[in-house]
């Protein structure tokens, strides 16, 4: 008699395989795996015959002021035979605070970006939002993925968004501790109950106890705050274009900036825009979040990072955290910017976590292939040995490739990268150049700030005053960056503020050069040269003084096809992302002080060859 303990994966295999198969022709339905992966099950895929049911969760916090501990709004979509049956199966969860919608009336609730550097800004009034309607059924979202698979799928609003109590905080302790007290119930730990204010409870008998978690953008965000918690039962995570920091998408380098197509946006704005939960508690929720902490720890003024911003980091707070981590981002977000995931997964891989990257040459969103995620869940919920902790461990959509088609490397940055250092020599109003040599005795030259002017524009104008320019020759090969490019600029001010952006672009300029790509920016960042020393700190700058800026620009994994020019592009005011001073503070840079370094597969010997 063979013992269970010395089955081998194949044999356990066809064990289910011909178990589900004698199950079916009785009318029971379990998870069959092929390949590693969950198939759609017949038993599974009528959605008539899902059972479908709203419940709430108590959190182990108050944050409506109302003396009783805020209640989750959960909703449950599972197979029948978890009745009929008494099948458990595990869980994908999903939480998110806009399962209820958005503010309806948003004029008025962005920042006017309009004012001068240090300056405080203008009143800001903030509008009242009249919310209408509710939803029972919280969202539809992966369950026409999932449940046919095999597993059961739970959705959660956030606090205070929807039906669920609270206030939200836009990445305060209580968004982690929500979909904890989730997944504390669905592993059987605390009850349930099945109503909002009343004490008839419900336990998940169905569950198995393991639990994963996906979702984009804030609702990629609230698996990574989860997994923070060291929550027992979640097993996975895949994360999508999550916001990690929220210093890190309002703020940058010391320096204020909005995230890509939401100028003016800040923190209490975003929390006005999801704020749907009870009106009645309305009024609490705005005197204690947004008028107190968030106003009191914003700083529009200085830009600093600080305690508040530290308690919105999820970098800090990594220690408890033990779920597997398949990390997923464009290159080209310049909403949630793709730092975002690569500190995190950098930060998991040195926990010594499970975990993998998927990027793609897209911008905001974009989940792996549904190979990937289909593996990772099957593995870390069903336990199926499918190998997938022995894959590669990065996975990059090359430029002209479908999503679905990544190519597989050891690492990100890939491990033949190695950092090349570029410097400038003189050439402005037009173009100077851009040279793995150093030349020295090349002086300053300055430029005159003017917001009025996009990015793309300098970008593309042969002669300017708004902008310095330094291209390396035409490339006679391809040049293939991946990792972080990190820039140093030796800058003075005429004044005691200003802006500091950088981009580094391919030229010639064309619009859509590449199908995966619509513009020519590689990557970009921005500082505050008053936080030159530290982003908790800023100083007036002295006009006239020289300050050393050092500071990374966004991750990028490209290849920049022969045939093309890197160009290093450094101004004042970006139009899109930063404030809008008055124009003419002009920056000055030391040349010879000032270099950027490049992470390039092959180093100093691929890209001399191609700039030869």
């Amino acid at each position: 008699m063979i013992k269970l303990a010395k089955l081998t994966f194949s044999t356990a295999l066809l064990m289910v395989s011909i178990f589900s198969i004698s199950a079916q022709t009785s009318n029971l339905s379990v998870p069959v795996f092929e390949n590693g992966e969950a198939q759609v099950i017949p038993g599974f895929v009528d959605s008539s015959m899902w059972v479908r049911h709203d419940l709430w969760v108590e959190a182990e916090f108050d944050t409506d002021g109302d003396g009783k501990l805020d209640r989750m709004h959960v909703a449950v979509t599972r197979p029948q035979q978890t009745d009929t049956e008494g099948l458990k199966l595990p869980i994908i969860y999903v939480s998110s605070p806009y399962f209820a919608g958005g503010a309806p009336n948003i004029d008025g609730l962005f920042w006017d970006v309009k004012h001068e550097l240090g300056a405080t800004p203008k009143d800001h009034v903030h509008p009242e939002v009249v919310r209408t309607g509710e939803r029972p059924i919280i969202s539809n979202s992966h369950i026409k993925t999932w449940v046919p698979r095999g597993y059961i799928v739970v959705h959660s609003s956030s606090p205070g968004t929807g039906l669920s109590q609270g206030s939200p905080t836009v990445g305060g302790d209580n968004e982690s501790l929500a979909p904890k007290a989730v997944i504390d119930w669905l592993c059987g730990r605390i009850p349930g109950y099945t109503s909002i204010d009343g004490d008839e409870k419900i336990m998940a008998y169905w569950s198995t106890g393991k639990v994963g978690m996906t979702g984009t953008s804030y609702n990629g965000t609230i698996p990574l705050a989860a997994a923070t918690t060291g929550v027992d039962g979640l097993e996975a995570i895949i994360p999508i274009a999550p916001n990690t920091s929220y210093y890190h998408y309002y703020r940058s380098n010391g320096l204020v900036r909005s995230p890509g197509g939401y100028l003016g946006e800040d923190i209490d704005v975003l929390y006005e825009y999801i704020h749907s939960g009870d009106e009645s508690k309305r009024a609490y929720n705005n005197a204690t979040v947004r008028d107190t902490e968030m106003k009191n720890g914003m700083d529009r003024i200085t830009g600093d990072y600080n305690e508040f911003w530290a308690g919105r980091d999820y970098l800090n707070d990594m220690e408890p955290m033990k779920a597997a981590l398949l990390m997923s981002h464009g290159f080209n977000d310049w909403n949630v910017m793709p730092e975002h995931s690569y500190r995190i997964y950098e930060a998991a891989k040195a926990k010594g976590l499970p975990c993998q990257i998927y990027y793609h040459q897209n911008g905001h969103g974009g989940p792996p292939p549904m190979k990937m995620m289909n593996r990772w869940f099957t593995h870390y919920l069903h336990g199926v040995e499918n190998g997938v902790e022995k894959d590669a461990r990065a996975w990059i959509v090359r430029e002209n490739d479908k999503r679905g088609n990544p190519t597989a490397y050891a690492d990100y940055p890939n491990p033949e990268a190695s950092d090349v250092t570029l410097y400038l020599s003189a050439g402005a109003p037009e173009a100077g150049s851009l040279n793995i040599e150093k030349l020295n005795d090349q002086g300053s030259e300055t430029l005159i700030d003017n917001y009025s002017f996009k990015g793309s524009s300098l970008a593309q104008a042969e002669i300017t005053d708004h902008r310095l320019m330094y291209v390396t020759p035409t490339l006679s090969e391809d040049v293939h960056i991946s990792g972080t490019p990190k820039i140093t600029v030796m800058v003075s001010s005429s004044k005691p503020a200003a802006n500091l952006s950088v981009w580094l672009v391919s030229l010639p300029w064309t619009e859509g050069r590449r199908s995966k790509i619509t513009d020519n920016i590689i990557t970009r960042g921005w500082a505050d040269p008053q936080n030159h020393k530290s982003i908790t700190e800023s100083e007036p700058l002295i006009p006239g003084e020289f300050y050393k800026v050092s500071f990374d620009l966004m991750p990028d994994d490209q290849i920049i096809p022969k045939g093309q020019q890197i160009g290093l592009m450094i101004f004042s005011s970006d139009k899109e992302f930063t404030l809008w001073p008055a124009p003419g503070t002009e920056l000055s840079i030391d040349l010879d002080a000032t270099n950027i370094q490049l992470p390039i597969v092959g180093g100093s010997e691929s890209l001399g060859k191609a700039i030869k």
